[in-house]
């Protein structure tokens, strides 16, 4: 098989979460131009992410669902729903997020639960019910969960999207390490910032906003695009002996 072979996706499917827009969108649709099929969640429409999807020639399903309220059942039960629509599923990535910011004195109970929530237990519990789906169709399977720069530093007013971020980098060493036996990838994207909602409100403030391209190697913010060839690796082939890796994609964020 020639190299580039190995990074094809042709009779995969794969659930995208936070899928509408963003980071969610970019990747979904790169992994869709390495030909995987796509399950797409969020509460957003999903109208944007189906047009590219289906521009590609590549089967769609849109599942609207709250990560807020998914516990293990509920993510059963989307694991379920996407191998009814679509036949199988062989890559996971847990990418919806969300985060509130406030000083930590400041910092209210509902503000940290509900990020604790949609960012590291609702990627929990969908990595174990997918991970069952991939002992069952034993065929192994992929796991990508979205980290971040934060999941190494600190941050500022981000006290629960911090501690998520550090603790999906560790989540997915953990269940890398007793996945990888059967099959099982489980790896992590680290993004820095990027243009996306998440990171509006700091672009809009142009001091901070100025402070952190000069801390950028490259000079600018991401876009969601970048993120498509740390996916499709991820998800593919080429990625099958690679198990527990936090990839940063931040313009060199991190190495300065």
């Amino acid at each position: 098989m020639a190299v580039l072979d190995n990074f094809r996706l042709n009779g995969k499917v794969a659930l995208v979460t936070g899928a509408a827009r963003g980071l969610g969108l970019g990747i979904a649709t790169g992994l869709a131009e390495a030909g995987a099929e796509i399950a797409a969640l969020d509460v957003a429409p999903l109208d944007e992410t189906h047009e590219r999807v289906a521009s590609l020639g590549c089967a769609f399903h849109p599942m609207s669902v709250n990560l807020l309220e998914t516990k293990a059942k509920g993510a059963a039960e989307i694991v379920r729903e996407c191998v009814a629509e679509l036949g199988r599923l062989d890559i996971l990535v847990n990418n919806a997020g969300i985060i509130r910011r406030a000083p930590a004195l400041e910092f209210g109970e509902e503000d940290w639960e509900d990020v604790v929530q949609v960012n590291l237990s609702a990627a929990f519990y969908l990595s174990q019910a997918a991970a069952r789906r991939f002992v069952e169709q034993g065929s192994g399977g992929k796991i990508i969960n979205t980290a971040s720069v934060l999941s190494y530093q600190g941050g500022i007013t981000v006290p629960s999207y911090s501690a998520t971020k550090a603790g999906i980098a560790n989540l997915t060493r953990a269940l890398a390490n007793e996945w990888a036996p059967l099959g099982i990838n489980v790896n992590a994207i680290a993004p820095s910032y990027y243009t996306t909602e998440l990171t509006s409100a700091i672009r809009e403030d142009v001091e901070r906003s100025d402070a952190l391209l000069v801390r950028i190697p490259a000079g600018r913010y991401g876009e969601p695009e970048d993120l498509k060839g740390a996916a499709v690796f991820l998800a593919s082939s080429a990625a099958d002996f690679v198990h527990g890796t936090i990839l940063p994609v931040d313009g060199g964020w991190l190495g300065r």
